[in-house]
């Protein structure tokens, strides 16, 4: 056989070869590669099962690899056992029978997850407590609310009111916020009026002399509600059953103009503040001194006012 006829056929075996190799490579490496080898790694691997030994060369042709990397794939299949070198004039290799690389690789992942329950297990013993104390953990401030935007103060003041289901106490100052007629609290003060509770309000001794303000007491009263009046008020507040409380609280720097309004939904301090209320109640006239007596003004509300709140 003439050696061009020898090296025709050597290169279609050859060609043969690396058809199947692929073929299989196609079915087995995405095998190979969950049992932890690389890619590159497995097309190797299944090059080398095809044939008793390859140099680096022919290696790197039948399992399509570059040739640059396939000594470093070469090197790490020796390492994982599941190959050997033959070192001669040329080195060569050869795969390990499949039955003992994959043993070999189950007993590597095996190993690994064996670490990884344990580190799992110390992670675990080491977090549950911190997780167990967490929960029983709350913000120190969760309670308490922080308000500046006059549309949420008004939303909020609305909520007071609708939640009251015993009793709604307030100190009515101005500024007032605008625009509303307050709806939502006259009705709050007829439900409570129906079901027996009890709605209380203090007002300044001059808020009569605004027609708008005595328009609004007086929707306000005809509700159900009882209003007292005092020369003084420290701030304004609205207490709901002696548990939520909305109050704003005065800039000491900036002056009256600047306030920050807060809700708070904590009953010990509702409590408090209810009693500070009760007194505060107890020592205003059901009448303003300046009125001497007379009835509530009845003139037409002003557009604008509302119920004085923060």
């Amino acid at each position: 056989m003439s050696q061009q006829k020898e090296r025709k056929i050597r290169s279609s075996m050859s060609g043969h070869l690396l058809c199947g190799v692929m073929k299989l490579g196609d079915e087995a490496v995405g095998d190979l590669v969950a049992l932890g080898l690389a890619r590159y790694e497995a097309r190797v691997y299944l090059a080398l099962i095809g044939r008793d030994s390859y140099t680096a060369a022919e290696a790197a042709r039948e399992a399509g690899v570059p040739r640059q990397r396939v000594y470093d794939v070469l090197d790490a299949l020796v390492r994982r056992r599941l190959a050997t070198a033959s070192h001669g004039k040329v080195t060569s290799y050869s795969a390990v029978p499949p039955e003992l690389a994959l043993a070999r690789l189950m007993s590597h992942q095996r190993a690994a997850l064996d670490r990884l329950d344990r580190v799992s297990e110390g992670l675990a013993s080491m977090l549950q407590p911190v997780w167990t104390e967490g929960r029983m953990q709350s913000d120190p401030l969760d309670y308490i609310e922080v308000l500046r935007d006059p549309n949420a103060v008004a939303h909020r003041f609305a909520d007071v009111q609708q939640r009251a289901r015993r009793e709604l106490l307030t100190f009515c100052k101005p500024p007032f916020i605008d625009p509303s007629d307050n709806v939502d609290g006259v009705r709050a003060v007829r439900r409570l009026s129906r079901t027996g509770g009890a709605a209380k309000a203090v007002y300044l001794g001059d808020s009569l002399a605004d027609a708008g303000t005595a328009r609004h007491i007086e929707r306000f009263a005809e509700a159900g509600e009882q209003a007292r009046f005092a020369d003084e008020l420290p701030l304004k507040l609205v207490i709901a059953d002696s548990a939520l409380v909305l109050c704003d609280m005065p800039d000491p720097v900036a002056g009256k103009e600047s306030t920050t309004t807060l809700f708070i939904e904590h009953p010990a301090l509702a409590g408090c503040l209810r009693l500070a209320f009760l007194t505060t109640w107890g020592a205003a006239a059901e009448r303003p001194r300046a009125d001497g007596g007379g009835k509530v003004p009845t003139q037409p509300s002003q557009p604008g006012r509302t119920r004085p709140v923060s």
